[in-house]
């Protein structure tokens, strides 16, 4: 597995922090969204930052 890809299983188990609800995974922006907070988590060097205060704001 190199750096920018994530594991499918980590995928299927992390919610949302704020939510906990499931996250769509955006390979292109390495980012893990939440739709229902707007929020979009980064993935550095294949590992998901998941703190609120690291997550960017989303618009729809």
């Amino acid at each position: 597995m190199s750096g920018r890809e994530i594991d499918p299983k980590l995928l299927e188990i992390l919610v949302c922090p704020v939510t906990k609800q499931p996250l769509d995974y955006d390979q292109e922006n390495q980012e893990l969204i939440s739709k229902k907070a707007g929020l979009a988590f980064p993935i550095s060097d294949g590992i998901p930052i998941m703190l609120i205060d690291e997550a960017r704001t989303i618009k729809d």
